[in-house]
């Protein structure tokens, strides 16, 4: 019988953004260096034992030496880790002379298992996908096994962060519509809706310079990157933005005014 986690051995594991583990009583656990980082970021999206040598084919496939090198060494700074901790080793890795792996019940929480069941019914729960997207999956490490899986869940969490802009705006939330839709434009610049929503925003609460050159923001780059044009709905918000604006410059003209219009005459 394997051996179970004492209670409060439960790991709480981060992936998304920076890669951290925390115990159950929220000390978080340093591992130093990128190898180990490494180790266990597959370890964790794996959640079953694999075979060393496929790990290090994985993680170092130009290595000469990656089935003895680098994740042995990255092996014993994860063992150290997890002691220096006062983790019991063996209630966390699974391991032996041909597999390692993280015991599934050495998991408290994963936010990516989290994440991805938001994903499952995208529409219900997209602000709680987007709270939890705290970065791309392990930023900062560059193995390309983990470049898939970071696209993956970045197409996600993008496709989250455009039902988020159009429900806020919906709602009536501007500044925080504005803010999602600026997050997800910094991260794909084609993403229509998004500017859609922008030029939505500054028809409500903006000005008609603002809704004109966000307009022509997306043209020059649907022009410059697709050879194509907005799209016939796109044209209609940004119309309908750019009636909301005249009509509030011609309110506020009409409130500034002097009584009697154009022609009062003022007599000294």
């Amino acid at each position: 019988m394997s051996p179970r986690p004492p209670t409060g051995t439960g790991l709480d594991i981060t992936l998304l953004g920076r890669v951290t583990i925390r115990t159950a009583d929220g000390m978080e656990i340093r591992l130093v260096g990128r190898h180990v980082q490494a180790l266990f970021t597959l370890l964790a999206l794996n959640r079953r034992p694999r075979t060393r040598e496929a790990i290090a084919t994985d993680l170092w496939p130009e290595s000469l030496v990656a089935a003895t090198g680098p994740l042995r060494q990255a092996l014993y700074q994860l063992r150290t880790s997890l002691v220096a901790a006062g983790l019991p080793v063996d209630a966390i890795l699974e391991s032996d002379a041909e597999t390692v792996g993280l015991r599934p019940e050495a998991i408290r929480s994963l936010d990516i298992a989290m994440f991805e069941a938001c994903t499952d019914d995208l529409l219900t729960h997209a602000e709680e996908a987007v709270a939890l997207y705290a970065g791309d999956l392990a930023e900062g490490l560059g193995h390309d096994c983990f470049a898939a899986e970071r696209e993956r869940l970045a197409d996600w969490y993008e496709d989250a962060l455009a039902i988020v802009a159009r429900r806020r705006l919906a709602d009536g939330d501007e500044d925080r519509a504005r803010s999602a839709a600026e997050r997800l434009i910094a991260r794909d610049p084609l993403r229509e809706e998004a500017h859609e929503v922008l030029i939505a925003v500054h028809g409500v609460t903006g000005t008609r310079s603002q809704v004109v050159r966000q307009y022509r923001r997306l043209c020059e780059v649907l022009d410059r990157e697709l050879d194509e044009v907005p799209l016939p709905e796109t044209d209609a918000t940004y119309r309908s933005a750019l009636a909301l604006t005249i009509a509030r410059s011609r309110e506020r003209a009409a409130a500034i005014e002097p009584p009697g219009g154009k022609n009062l005459v003022v007599v000294s």
